[in-house]
């Protein structure tokens, strides 16, 4: 990276740039579309819901970028029309459909694709995703239509729900002012809804095919089947819901809210000796502190220990030790080495983190956990083999394993997880939601954790650290070009902190 790079490649490591959205209009009903997906589905100026795509996912929980061909779009004052066809190539197979999509004054809207794999096609889900917002909505009422044709009252997550809130699924109805409700039904297979603020999307999703159903499934070839999504809304329409979709905003500036916490950086093993070399640059952070990961997976050990030593003596920040071991039922002997080594180089952590390898693999809740040492037994084994030093537990992967998982808050010190703003999607809009969920997890986390126990969020970066849900993460495609609309969880971005380039690959926007 050179003083000489444009704006462009020193933000997003690339030249080249997002098409914009194109917003279509009926009346009061608005919304973006974005490649053959539906966002920011307004009626007025309420967000009803925040998204409506058909998408392919691969066995690893990838997403296929559709490849849109014939799109037509037909836009009139009280109505809109947009047609085209989609194809998805997976790792395992390729999928052909024919999407239709229209909207009218009333605030109805409809979405129907009719599908064809044109080889057999292995997928861990095929078909329509729903996103409600949760701005609006956390804790709020809903009616859900089961699909045994009852329907029933119920309220969206507040705290954010480990399991799946509502299964079974035909239809969603939320008041979205007072005496007007809009209802979302799903037509074509199963649906069930996750609380998707659990990976920090800013939404409630909804999607196809229930994940009790074994994963991954086959589409066999040339077996066509059609899914809809259709949105009616029920009530007059206030006057106030048809003005203006974008108000003005006006930001006022107050007084001290109260301290700043302590910012740190996370150092990967892999990056420990670039960061020695060019040290200067990550002094300019001033970290309070660095978190560096010890992966016995890995081999990880004297070598790595001995360049965190280095750096710490560089850059003077103290050292969070976070440790992976292989999960064996003896964790202290596992431990020993590592505490051994730290001690003869002379590093001091200010704390230690432990994890099993087990936990850092996704454990649906109600399944069977695999044979590892208990939470305790962990802690315990952490405590005795580094005295004295602060102790931090939680998950080293996303605040969706601590929710699962939940630790005791009595045995630590302090607890931790993760966030990475492109699990779901990566281009900048989807990124850029994700700030709006992290009240929510530290909120959600001191529910269940203690409101007295300690919270450290991170290391977070721009790309998974790690793949709980599939085999792997995938490689960072090359400088300096954006990705396809991506693979999603298994995007493998390093984030550079160190080369100087925040880049953005695997971008995707209909991922979810």
């Amino acid at each position: 990276m050179t003083s000489t790079a444009s704006l462009a490649v020193r933000l997003c490591g690339t030249e080249q740039l997002e098409e914009p959205l194109r917003t279509l209009r009926a009346g009061s009903l608005s919304l973006a579309f974005d490649n053959g997906a539906l966002r920011y589905i307004r009626i007025g100026t309420i967000e009803v819901l925040r998204g409506i795509s058909f998408l392919v996912r691969d066995e690893n929980w990838g997403t296929c970028t559709p490849v849109l061909d014939d799109l037509r779009i037909d836009e009139r004052p009280d109505a809109f029309a947009i047609e085209y066809r989609g194809t998805c190539a997976a790792t395992s197979g390729r999928l052909v459909y024919r999407a239709r999509i229209s909207g009218s004054s009333d605030g109805a809207l409809s979405f129907v694709a009719e599908a064809e794999p044109e080889t057999d096609l292995l997928t861990n889900r095929t078909g329509f995703v729903v996103l409600h917002p949760i701005a609006a909505l956390a804790g709020k009422p809903v009616r859900v239509l089961h699909q045994d044709g009852l329907e029933r009252p119920s309220l969206f997550p507040d705290v954010i729900d480990p399991e799946c809130p509502f299964t079974d699924v035909r239809a969603l109805s939320h008041e979205i002012a007072p005496g007007i409700w809009a209802t979302c039904t799903m037509d074509g297979d199963a649906f069930e809804m996750e609380d998707q603020r659990n990976w920090s999307d800013a939404s409630y999703k909804t999607y196809v095919r229930p994940l009790r159903r074994p994963w991954p499934y086959r589409l066999p070839k040339g077996e066509k089947f059609t899914q809809a999504v259709r949105l009616h809304v029920s009530g007059t329409l206030c006057r106030g819901t048809s003005e203006n979709p974008n108000p003005p905003i006006n930001v006022t500036i107050g007084g001290p809210a109260g301290r700043v916490p302590r910012i740190g950086v996370g150092v990967a093993a892999g990056e420990a000796r670039h960061a020695l070399e060019t040290s200067d640059l990550i002094r300019q952070l001033a970290p309070q502190w660095m978190v560096c990961r010890v992966d016995l997976r890995l081999g990880h050990g004297h070598d790595e220990l001995e360049r965190y030593a280095a750096l710490t003596r560089l850059i003077g920040a103290s050292v969070v030790l976070e440790i992976i071991t292989r999960g064996t039922l003896d964790p202290f002997g596992e431990l020993k080495p590592v505490a051994d080594a730290v001690r003869r180089l002379g590093l001091a952590p200010e704390a230690v983190c432990v994890f099993p390898a087990q936990d850092m693999k996704s454990v649906q809740p109600g399944a069977t956990w695999p044979a590892m040492p208990s939470f305790h037994e962990n802690y315990s084994a952490a405590r005795r083999a580094f005295p004295g030093v602060t102790l931090g537990g939680g998950m080293a992967a996303y605040f969706t394993e601590l929710n699962r998982k939940r630790p005791p808050g009595e045995a630590l010190d302090y607890a931790t997880f993760t966030t990475c703003p492109s699990v779901h999607a990566a281009d900048d809009v989807s990124v850029m939601e994700t700030l709006e969920v992290i009240p929510h997890l530290i909120r959600s986390a001191r529910a269940f954790m203690g409101e007295r126990l300690p919270l450290r969020v991170g290391p977070s970066q721009l790309g998974c650290r790690e793949n709980p849900y599939g085999a792997s993460t995938a490689p960072r495609l090359p400088h300096p070009h954006r990705s396809s609309p991506a693979r999603a969880i298994q995007c493998g971005l390093d984030r550079r902190l160190f080369r100087g380039l925040r880049p953005r690959g695997h971008r995707s926007r209909r991922l979810r």
